[in-house]
């Protein structure tokens, strides 16, 4: 029998599916990724964080879009994108190592086009993605947003998990436990 996990996202109830990661930890699961109307009213509620941020940051794949809803929302004509390998247009960019996040289990590498490191030099940057936990994952945004020259402002999540709700440098619309 499945489990489920319900969490209240500013007004709109989601049952989460119970999942084992392979570390053993059981997580709420949250999955943005071919759900627009769930995507849309996370995106709208966190815009309303992100007022005055110049260009929005994320990375690939489950916060991106949720971070073009943001940028439509701020009506932002660009945003940057963290990739998690190093594509062909991206010769010229930037990359951080960062930790293990708590999905992956394994240490990682986030690169940025020139671009985006153009988009982000010198601007007052929020940092978008879908889940926050170990914190893991955000620090290597934030070392990319420094490295390419940017301030970061905000840091902006639908969901931050166990711990993580206690951070006072991050925002989110609704919490959920480590399982």
């Amino acid at each position: 029998m499945e489990k489920f996990h319900e969490v209240n996202i500013c007004g709109r109830v989601e049952k989460l599916p119970v999942l084992t990661l392979p570390s053993g930890i059981n997580i709420a699961f949250f999955n943005l990724h071919g759900n627009p109307s769930l995507t849309e009213h996370c995106g709208k509620n966190l815009a309303k964080f992100a007022g005055d941020c110049e260009v929005l940051l994320t990375a690939e794949s489950k916060g991106l879009q949720l971070t073009h809803v943001v940028a439509r929302e701020l009506d932002m004509p660009f945003y940057a994108v963290a990739r998690k390998s190093k594509k062909l247009y991206m010769q010229d960019g930037i990359s951080v190592a960062y930790g293990t996040s708590i999905t992956t289990g394994k240490n990682q590498e986030f690169y940025l086009s020139k671009h985006d490191v153009d988009l982000i030099k010198g601007k007052k940057v929020a940092i978008v993605d879908d889940v926050i936990s170990t914190g893991e994952s955000v620090k290597g945004l934030e070392d990319l947003v420094l490295k390419a020259g940017g301030i970061i402002n905000k840091k902006l999540f639908v969901l931050a998990e166990g711990d993580a709700k206690d951070r006072k440098d991050i925002n989110y619309l609704a919490t959920i436990p480590l399982l």
